[in-house]
C-alpha cells in the first residue's frame, strides 16, 4: 500500500523516501517547491501545500501510511507567524486530512526543541513536559502545539505516533540544512569561529530507521525520543579538521560574549547574504540539556545510533561527492 511523505524533499524526507523504496513500498511524495532531492527516484510526485487541506487530502487519498515531515524550520526569534502558518495549522491539516482519508497510520516528525530543556542535571526524556512559555524560541513553541494538534487526532481515533529526534545530521543535505551549512564553512574555512557549547547530534538515517520502526511497532500515541551523541562545536570542528585537513577556527567565544554580539553578528551574516548561524535562538540550544535519553526507542524499538565520527565522515564525503564541498 502507498506511503504518503510530506516534506520529502528535505532533509530527513530525502533519506526517509529512499528507505521505503529500498523496501519495494510505493512512494506518494509531497513537495511544495524544490524536487532535485527526488530526481531519479521512482516516486510519485504530488506537488502541494500542508497550509492547504484539500491538497493533503488529495495527497492522502488511498495512503495507508502518512509520514509528516513537512515543518519550517527556524533559528529566528522573529518569524512566528509562519511558523504557526506552516507546523501549528499545517499539522492540523494533516491531522483532519488522515482522519478524513482514513489512513492506517501517521508518524510525525516532531523535534527536541518541543520539549523543556531544565533543569539540566535531570536527563530529557519522554516524559518531560512540552514548551508552554512565551519566552521560549518560537520554533520551539511551535514544535509543542504541532504534537499537541497530533494527541488531540489520538483523542478522535487517529492512529499516530510521534517522534522526537535531537539535532539531524547526514548524506542527502540538499539544501543545506542549518548545521549543514555550518559544517560546509568549518571543511572550507570559512567560519572564523566557534562557540563554547554544542548539542546532541543524530545520525539522519538513524532517526529514519527509528521512525519506520515506530510505525511497525508502536502503539497509538506513543513517542520517542531519537538522540544521538552530545558533541561540543569545537570537537565537531576538530573531528571536520581530521577528515578534511582545513585547520578549526582558533578563536572559541564563551556563550556570554557570544550572546551578547549575536544581534551584530546576525547582520552582519543577513547583509552579506549569508544565512545567520549563530542567533540568540541558536544559541540557546548550544545551551540545552547535554543528556538526552533514548532508552524507551532502544528497549521498544531496537533503536541504536551509530558513532558520531562515523556520521560526520559520511556527511562531509556526500558534500564532496554532490559538488557541495571541494574534496
Amino acid at each position: 500500500m502507498t506511503v504518503a511523505v510530506t516534506g520529502a524533499a528535505g532533509h530527513a524526507g530525502a533519506n526517509l523516501v529512499r528507505a521505503l523504496l529500498a523496501q519495494g513500498r510505493p512512494v506518494r511524495a509531497l513537495v511544495h517547491i524544490d524536487r532535485k532531492p527526488l530526481e531519479g527516484l521512482g516516486v510519485e510526485v504530488i506537488k502541494g501545500d500542508i497550509r492547504d487541506l484539500e491538497s493533503l487530502v488529495n495527497a492522502f487519498k488511498g495512503a495507508e501510511v502518512v509520514y509528516h515531515l513537512a515543518a519550517h524550520i527556524s533559528i529566528s526569534k522573529d518569524e512566528w507567524p509562519l511558523l504557526e502558518a506552516v507546523n501549528v495549522i499545517g499539522t492540523r491539516n494533516v491531522v483532519k486530512a488522515c482522519l478524513r482519508c482514513k489512513v492506517r497510520r501517521l508518524v510525525h516528525f516532531s523535534s527536541i526543541h518541543s520539549m523543556t530543556q531544565g533543569p539540566a542535571d535531570i536527563p530529557l526524556d519522554e516524559s518531560s513536559p512540552l514548551v508552554d512559555s512565551r519566552h521560549s524560541p518560537p520554533y520551539d513553541r511551535s514544535k509543542a502545539a504541532a504534537e499537541k494538534e497530533v494527541l488531540r487526532g489520538v483523542e478522535k481515533g487517529l492512529n499516530a505516533v510521534i517522534i522526537s529526534p535531537t539535532a539531524i545530521i547526514g548524506p542527502y543535505d540538499y539544501r543545506p540544512s542549518h548545521f549543514g551549512e555550518a559544517l560546509l564553512r568549518m571543511a572550507s574555512g570559512r567560519l572564523p569561529a566557534l562557540v563554547n557549547g554544542g548539542f546532541d547530534w543524530v545520525d539522519v538515517r538513524d532517526v529514519i530507521n527509528g521512525a519506520m520502526r515506530a510505525e511497525e511497532l508502536a502503539p497509538s500515541g506513543a513517542k520517542y525520543m531519537l538522540s544521538g551523541h552530545w558533541v561540543s562545536l569545537p570537537e565537531v570542528a576538530r573531528g571536520v579538521e581530521r577528515i578534511s585537513g582545513v585547520p578549526a577556527a582558533g578563536f572559541v567565544s564563551p556563550l556570554w560574549l557570544a550572546r551578547v554580539g549575536a544581534p551584530f553578528m546576525t547582520t552582519l551574516d543577513r547583509l552579506a547574504g549569508r544565512r545567520p548561524l549563530y542567533t540568540s535562538a541558536s544559541l540557546q540550544a548550544l545551551d540545552s540539556n547535554h543528556n538526552i535519553s533514548h532508552q524507551k526507542a532502544s528497549r521498544e524499538l531496537g533503536y541504536r545510533p551509530r558513532p558520531f565520527r562515523e556520521t560526520l565522515i559520511d556527511t562531509i564525503r556526500w558534500f564532496e561527492e554532490n559538488g557541495k564541498l571541494t574534496p
